[in-house]
């Protein structure tokens, strides 16, 4: 079963990198409920195993290509980031006092809270693109524009699997002319 799940979690990932075309160096939020995946409702069977499978699929991938991961805790911990100190740095946020446990804060982000080099949690980030596994609401996260992708992988277990991108706004109207490397 674990297994299966490191699989759909990195053909995912695979996919939306794919999509999103990230470069080193840009934020990847991850929001997942080990219970959804498992088939149960929020909170109800929250699973280190599970978190660290789907964990397993992910982090390599986004660590072989210099792409940070934004892990969202639950809502437990107002939806805050477990994230690396140096994308705190890098946006001028200030860390909160809290370390995520799997009943407050959830599996995936106490998975990443005790892998990362130098973790922090943040309040708030804006990231480049990441993905919704159960439907935990990642958006907050996310900088303005989202724009939402289409996977082959719809599911990881047996939680849903929502993915976006995100793009600069389009201003100027009708006159004005865009670079369509970013749509």
């Amino acid at each position: 079963m674990y297994e299966a799940i490191t699989a759909q979690a990195r053909q995912a990932v695979l996919e939306i990198l794919e999509q999103a075309k990230l470069q080193a160096g840009t934020l990847f939020v991850v929001g997942c409920s080990s219970s959804t995946v498992a088939g149960q409702s929020f909170g109800s069977a929250s699973s280190m195993a599970i978190a660290q499978a789907v964990f397993d699929g992910i982090y390599p991938v986004l660590q072989s290509r210099g792409i940070y991961l934004a892990a969202q805790c639950c809502e437990h911990l107002n939806r805050a980031i477990v994230t690396e100190k140096a994308v705190a740095l890098q946006q001028g946020r200030e860390a909160v006092n809290v370390v995520p446990q799997p009943k407050a804060g959830g599996s995936f982000a106490t998975i990443t809270y005790q892998t990362l080099q130098e973790p922090v949690v943040l309040e708030h980030i804006r990231a480049d693109a990441g993905m919704d596994i159960g439907g935990v609401l990642i958006g907050m996260h996310l900088k303005e524009v989202a724009v939402p992708l289409t996977l082959a992988v719809k599911c990881i277990g047996e939680a849903h699997l929502t993915s976006a991108r995100t793009r600069p706004k389009f201003i100027g109207g009708e006159r004005a002319v865009y670079n369509d490397a970013w749509k």
